[in-house]
C-alpha cells in the first residue's frame, strides 16, 4: 500500500470512529432532534438511558445511569483523543475494549443483529487495526515524539 494513502487512511479512519462517537452522544442529548424525529434514535437523555438499561438489564437503575454516564463520558474523551492524535495506541485499544463491550451486550440483550446493524463489530476490529499501525504522522504523539528525538537530552 502507497505509505501517503496509508497515512491518509489511518486519520481518515481516526476521524470517522471520533464523528461516530460525538454523533451518538450529539444524538442523546437531543442535538439531533426531538425523540421520533427521522434519524434519532434516542433524541434525550432519559430515552437513551431507557436504552442503556435495556442493554445492561443485569444492572440496577441507579448502576445503569452512572453506565450510560460512563459511556458518554468516554466516548466524547475517546473522540477528542483520536481527533488530536493522543496516546493513540491506548485510545485505539480503549475504543475497542468500548466497542466490544457494546457489541457484546447489544448481542446479548436484544440480538446478534443490531450490532451488526449499526457496524459495532466492524468499528471494534477498525480500532484494533488501529492500534496495530506502528506510528501516526498527523498526530499530536507524532510532533512528541519528533520533539523527543531532537532534544539535547534525548528525553
Amino acid at each position: 500500500m502507497d505509505s501517503k494513502m496509508a497515512k491518509l487512511g489511518q486519520l481518515f479512519f481516526r476521524v470517522a470512529i471520533a464523528c461516530s462517537f460525538l454523533s451518538a452522544v450529539a444524538d442523546r442529548l437531543g442535538f439531533w432532534g426531538a425523540p421520533g424525529s427521522p434519524s434519532v434514535s434516542w433524541g434525550n437523555w432519559q430515552n437513551f438511558v431507557a436504552y442503556s438499561n435495556q442493554l445492561n438489564a443485569f444492572a440496577s437503575a441507579q448502576l445503569g445511569e452512572l453506565l450510560a454516564f460512563a459511556a458518554t463520558f468516554l466516548e466524547i474523551l475517546f473522540a477528542l483523543l483520536l481527533l488530536i492524535g493522543y496516546k493513540l495506541k491506548l485510545t485505539a485499544l480503549a475504543s475497542a475494549a468500548l466497542l466490544l463491550a457494546f457489541a457484546l451486550s447489544m448481542t446479548f440483550s436484544i440480538g446478534i443483529k443490531a450490532p451488526f446493524d449499526y457496524s459495532v463489530w466492524t468499528s471494534a476490529t477498525a480500532c484494533l487495526l488501529l492500534y496495530s499501525i506502528p506510528s501516526y504522522p498527523y498526530s499530536i504523539d507524532a510532533y512528541l515524539n519528533r520533539q523527543q528525538k531532537n532534544s539535547p537530552t534525548g528525553i
